[in-house]
């Protein structure tokens, strides 16, 4: 059985906990859980509550989770990857070339692994494969404005009447402006060509009952590619987030289907 840590209790871990704990898993069993509030946690087995997340090794995880916030991977990452292998679902954190690069090498010096979730990036094994002959490529978000973290721009979703460009521009500098928007973004960059090179677009449409995610990449060869995603929201995530994330952790841990898409 592989065991699996879920640092963070909101949609995506309290639902990847319930599916796990019930038995809807196979090969997968609870090792802890923490959340920063743990009001959130009153309901659950105590056996499973993380007090304190620097005791996390007592729990002997396989697989730690981390849906919480990108300082999670600044704090614990190394101590994670030393003792087992770390997805982030906060893949905004793995914008810092420095943090990236000292994940990286922990990962190295231990065997362990530092997962990247293909999250709401359709086409992400498309990408992959390719990533020596894109040329440019450009991910673009549509949503609502009340689907946007607008603090960091300083806008309120009720002054957006009309489609607003909020921001155009590379991925690393979208990255800390929309921290809990732009995930995907960083995943698409770090798939492609880095950080500087992808262009991320983030436009709040009032219009809009939905997230729309779209990818145009160019090849040095004259490829081109293109996916549009539309896909209804639950807070800033999409609702095939949970579904995307469980398969990212059965494959991780090597309880994928016998029938799988490699």
């Amino acid at each position: 059985m592989a065991r699996v840590g879920i640092v963070g209790f909101g949609f995506i871990g309290s639902s990847l906990y319930r599916a796990i704990s019930r038995g809807e898993c196979k090969g997968l069993e609870i090792a802890f859980l923490w959340n920063r509030s743990h009001k959130r946690l009153a309901d659950i087995p105590q056996d499973y509550v993380l007090d304190d997340l620097e005791c996390f090794g007592r729990s002997r995880p396989d697989l730690i989770v981390e849906g919480a916030h990108p300082d999670i991977s600044r704090t614990f990452g190394e101590a994670f990857l030393n003792q087992c292998d770390y997805m982030p679902l906060s893949v905004t954190a793995l914008a810092d070339d420095a943090l990236r690069e000292t994940l990286v090498a922990v990962g190295e010096r231990t065997g362990r692994h530092l997962i990247i979730p293909q999250g709401a990036l359709v086409g992400t094994d498309a990408l992959l494969a390719w990533r020596h002959m894109w040329r440019d490529v450009t991910i673009t978000f549509r949503k609502h404005p009340e689907n946007i973290d607008l603090r960091a721009v300083k806008r309120s979703a009720k002054d957006i009447k009309h489609e607003t460009v909020i921001f155009d521009g590379s991925v690393r500098e979208i990255a800390p402006l929309f921290p809990r928007n732009v995930n995907t973004m960083v995943t698409c960059a770090l798939a492609t060509v880095g950080l500087d090179r992808c262009r991320g677009r983030m436009i709040a449409d009032p219009a809009l009952n939905h997230a729309v995610a779209e990818v145009e990449a160019w090849g040095t060869d004259g490829s081109y590619l293109t996916t549009v995603k539309r896909q209804p929201m639950l807070g800033v995530s999409g609702t095939e987030m949970f579904a995307s994330t469980l398969r990212s952790v059965l494959k991780a841990t090597g309880n994928g289907p016998m029938l799988d898409f490699l």
